[in-house]
């Protein structure tokens, strides 16, 4: 387990990201926005037209239309990409979940809460345990 072992105040930022939006591209922007290397979405909820989800072991986005709620949606943000997981549930309750892939279109909100950690700067860079790109912290 990678820590800084430095504790750091971390700012509750909630959002409501209206309709029409890309909303994986919406959170990207939210660092920068406010000053900071390092963030994590907590939470969202709401609904998407469109979702574009890579599944696990797959190299390919899938995409799904219609009226989709948002269950879950958690993960990091930083200078380098977000790395976002998302859950889904269509008109008939099957439900979908993933890497998010950027074309996720708001349909009428999402609400999200972001985690700004000013003290704190992430990287990602390849980790040959894994064989992926994967999250650095490092003190800022």
């Amino acid at each position: 387990m990678e820590t800084t072992n430095v504790e750091m105040p971390i700012r509750a930022m909630p959002l409501r990201i209206g309709a029409g939006a890309d909303l994986r591209a919406a959170l990207d922007a939210v660092p920068a926005l406010h000053g900071v290397d390092a963030a994590f979405v907590v939470q969202g909820i709401g609904s998407l037209s469109v979702a574009c989800i890579r599944y696990a072991g797959q190299s390919d986005l899938a995409e799904l239309r219609g009226d989709l709620e948002i269950l879950t949606l958690a993960g990091s943000l930083g200078p380098d990409g977000p790395h976002l997981h998302i859950t889904v549930a269509d008109a008939d309750g099957r439900v979908s979940g993933g890497h998010m892939g950027p074309g996720c279109v708001v349909r009428t909100t999402a609400e999200v809460l972001v985690a700004l950690l000013p003290g704190h700067r992430f990287s990602r860079a390849h980790d040959p345990a894994t064989g992926y790109k994967e999250l650095y912290v490092h003190p800022r």
